[in-house]
């Protein structure tokens, strides 16, 4: 089933079912030891065989297609007993060890996993869908992660070994990656690869998938062009950096706008547009750049609208300054369970960078910076949904006043597991709808009163 053509990547004119088949029938041969010791025997005689260096200057496609027949060569002279198919199968398992990474491949090709996580040699979980599955894909040992973990680490000029056991990289894609080794992980290697896909969602998108409604959409889509300040709340997986890119598309091209993120995975699609990114310190531990860094030096740049991938630490006081000093309509993300854990938080990451700061003066800062509060969650079908949008309307007392716009109430699971329930407005016309008539946006008062099941 597999291509021979060299000038053809290999699989890329199949569908995804005939894809799906390959996969398994490398999944079930991966659980042989002999297979696996086939494949591992070919690859050292490869390596043997072949100049690395010289075939890095020839085109990619080309080099595949040699290599593959030099591959086919050396299983002529092996004395077993294979089918074609497996003998195809073993050739494409040894041209993944030498040109990517082994038995992540396959999964890495397939664009419904959204995450892979590798729980030591044997045993590997994807997660499609929002909902985590094992698979049959393994390595051969200890020793085989932990030279594919090595490969991944060594193209962005990092090492993982006993003595920093732990790192984080990045694949050429700009998915994540995260390893952490022995001694620390008691087990074997860990390997977790976030996945980011190469077209992002729009707003429409959304809409179509339910996690969100029209009605919704269109009042973010006024609170961006507006100006007003955002900040998307939500566990990890819950679609926070999907929504804020998403929410992203209502900034006006004749906007300049800053991005500042650990790892670059927002995709705006703006013209002018200065994405920065943090730098994690080098072998020594010297040369690191925070994020707080990147944010006071974004100021110096003449932003209209910064935007941060994720408020994680003591960044968020310059966050919030910024918003308070002319920065209007920025954009930010951060971790919590519910609008009012994420002012929690955001008073404790304030407190980090200004300990002797009264918590009054942090949540008068925060009442005055912060608009909208966006609440995204992942529910048990796998499903992401924006289940809150909450206006912070200011100070009453000491404590910050919230007033939900738009909630989802969750009513039950379907005997399928899929999550009932409803969108539904809550009837509140919001404090800032005089901001968005200022900016000639007009929204109907209907708007305010749908509900909408699902």
């Amino acid at each position: 089933m597999l291509t021979t053509n060299p000038d053809t990547k290999p699989g890329s004119e199949l569908t995804w079912d005939q894809r799906l088949l390959r996969n398994s029938g490398r999944q079930k041969n991966a659980l042989r030891p002999e297979y696996q010791q086939l494949k591992f025997t070919l690859h050292r005689k490869l390596l043997d065989k072949i100049n690395l260096e010289t075939l890095a200057t020839i085109d990619n496609q080309r080099v595949r297609g040699e290599v593959r027949q030099a591959v086919i060569s050396l299983l002529d002279g092996e004395q077993t007993l294979l089918s074609s198919l497996e003998r195809q199968q073993i050739s494409e398992e040894v041209l993944d060890e030498v040109f990517g990474l082994g038995p992540l491949e396959p999964l890495l090709q397939d664009p419904t996993i959204s995450d892979i996580l590798v729980n030591g040699y044997k045993q590997v979980y994807v997660e499609r869908r929002g909902l985590l599955e094992l698979t049959n894909v393994g390595f051969r040992d200890d020793a085989h992660l932990l030279r594919i973990i090595d490969k991944i680490v060594s193209q962005v000029g990092r090492r993982v070994d006993e003595s920093t056991p732990m790192v984080d990289a990045r694949l050429s894609d700009g998915s994540r990656v995260n390893a952490i080794v022995p001694p620390l992980a008691v087990d074997g290697p860990l390997l977790s690869i976030r996945r980011f896909g190469t077209d992002k969602l729009t707003a429409l998108d959304l809409v179509d998938r339910t996690a969100v409604t029209a009605g919704m959409m269109e009042l973010l889509e006024g609170a961006v062009r507006a100006r007003l300040n955002l900040i998307i709340a939500g566990g990890t997986g819950s679609g926070k950096t999907t929504l804020l890119n998403a929410l992203s598309a209502f900034i006006s091209p004749k906007e300049r706008i800053v991005t500042i993120e650990d790892a670059a995975e927002l995709q705006l699609k703006q013209p002018h547009l200065a994405r920065l990114e943090t730098r994690p310190p080098n072998i020594e531990g010297q040369g690191a750049v925070r994020q707080r860094q990147l944010l006071i030096n974004s100021l110096r740049m003449r932003p209209d609208r910064i935007v941060v991938g994720e408020v994680r630490g003591e960044e968020a006081l310059d966050m919030l300054q910024a918003m308070n000093t002319g920065h209007d309509g920025s954009l930010t993300t951060v971790h919590a369970n519910s609008p009012r854990d994420a002012i929690s938080r955001l008073e404790v990451m304030v407190s980090l960078a200004n300990a002797n700061m009264q918590m009054v003066s942090i949540r008068q800062q925060i009442s005055s910076a912060v608009h909208v509060l966006v609440q995204a969650a992942r529910l048990s079908d796998g499903s992401r949904r924006v289940v809150n949008i909450t206006e912070v309307t200011g100070m009453e007392g000491d404590m910050v006043t919230l007033q939900d716009i738009f909630v989802f109430e969750k009513r039950g699971v379907s005997p399928e597991g899929k999550v009932l329930g409803r969108f539904c407005a809550t009837g509140i016309r919001p404090k800032f709808a005089e901001k968005l008539l200022t900016a000639g946006i007009r929204l109907s008062p209907e708007l305010f009163d749908q509900s909408i099941e699902i």
